[in-house]
């Protein structure tokens, strides 16, 4: 029998935590916290697998790493980690009483997403990481191979860091297509492949650069988040540095719908399971990084009918927040739960698709990831 729970995983400045509550979203429990004191940039659940999630698990010692645990979060195991450094490699770091230390130097700076394969490849695994790195695991993480495809891509020479570091964030699977992949990098852009990655071609065309001096590059974007719709994974909806874009055939262009907004910057976006057509962002100010008009805001973008409609009133929750790049996610329940973590710790949800919001009563550290483990887990 299915369980009757829903699973919140959170990926934070102090560890990983997860959220339970049963199915109508209203009162809450949070177990205890995985690798506390370390950054975790990304927790997942793997729906191939139930009860597996994995973390990327970021120290500042012992340098990145990755964790699984096949019991629904109640214990956490490492597993393997990519280009582990030599024990030679070291750098050195001054302590807080001036004296020399020595940190270990590392050939990833940190892992910032984990993404289960296609349903097809029930032992698969992909790992997003800084520098502009993209890794695979046939053997659910035992061992890691880099994608070099899109590592050495040929337009890499064009790629930057953004403000983040140069990091490969964004990983999508086609559901009808196991072949069909799209990652995202800041500030590189979005990329495609048709061939399970033996090849990729960027997929940025029609999506603005401000901050270049060529405003529609082939690469060289800024994205900070894609996520592809629930009925129809031909289209996309991305949040960049430089506006809010959707796309209706499988990116190989894009539309900006932001301008309705005085600033289109932000860094989460979101859709739905049982909303198909919709997608959900929050504006942020370009140059403070945290929300306007007073309080948190949460949009809908209606596709079909070309609207937006403010969800929340920034009177709901005064104040400046920052929302992270994977700080919003939705389950796959109906009305649909929306949820929003933020990096003052907060997690806000809503049970009946935006129409009421309430804080979860429970300070976390600064929120990097929101994902749901959907039932059943």
């Amino acid at each position: 029998m299915a369980e009757k729970k829903i699973r919140v995983l959170l990926g934070t400045r102090k560890g990983a935590y997860v959220a339970e509550s049963d199915l109508k979203r209203r009162t809450w429990k949070v177990l205890p916290v995985s690798n506390a004191g370390r950054e975790v940039y990304h927790v997942v659940a793997d729906p191939r697998h139930p009860g597996h999630l994995y973390a990327a698990v970021n120290d500042w010692m012992f340098g990145p790493m990755v964790h699984r645990s096949e019991d629904g979060g109640k214990h956490w195991k490492e597993i393997g980690t990519p280009l582990m450094p030599s024990s030679k490699e070291r750098n050195p770091q001054m302590n807080l009483d001036g004296g020399e230390v020595q940190r270990p130097k590392h050939a990833i700076t940190n892992l910032w997403h984990v993404e289960p394969g296609h349903p097809d490849q029930p032992n698969t695994l992909f790992l997003g990481a800084d520098p502009h790195k993209l890794f695979r695991s046939d053997d659910l993480g035992r061992s890691w191979e880099p994608v070099s495809s899109i590592n050495e891509h040929p337009t890499k020479k064009d790629w930057a860091p953004g403000a983040g570091g140069p990091c490969m964030h964004t990983i999508l699977i086609d559901p009808r297509d196991a072949r069909r992949m799209y990652v995202g990098m800041s500030a590189a852009g979005t990329f495609r492949t048709d061939d399970g990655g033996e090849t990729w071609r960027a997929a940025n065309r029609g999506v603005e650069t401000p901050f270049l001096p060529t405003r529609f590059p082939e690469v060289g974007q800024c994205v900070h988040h894609v996520v592809l719709d629930a009925e129809d994974p031909t289209t996309a909806y991305r949040q960049d540095h430089g506006g809010m874009y959707v796309s209706h055939d499988g990116m190989e262009s894009w539309k900006r719908i932001g301008k309705f907004f005085d600033d289109d910057f932000g860094f989460a976006v979101a859709s739905a399971r049982t909303l198909p057509g919709r997608a959900f962002f929050i504006p942020l100010e370009g140059r403070s990084r945290v929300t306007a008009q007073g309080g948190l805001q949460v949009f809908e973008w209606n596709d079909p009918k070309k609207k937006w409609r403010a969800l929340m009133s920034p009177k709901a929750f005064p104040g400046h927040y920052g929302v992270h790049r994977e700080g919003m996610a939705t389950d796959g329940l109906a009305p649909a739960g929306i949820y929003v973590g933020t990096t003052t710790g907060q997690l806000i949800v809503s049970a009946d698709a935006g129409k009421s919001w309430r804080q979860v009563p429970f300070q976390f550290p600064g929120i990097h990831s929101v994902q749901v483990a959907n039932p059943p887990l």
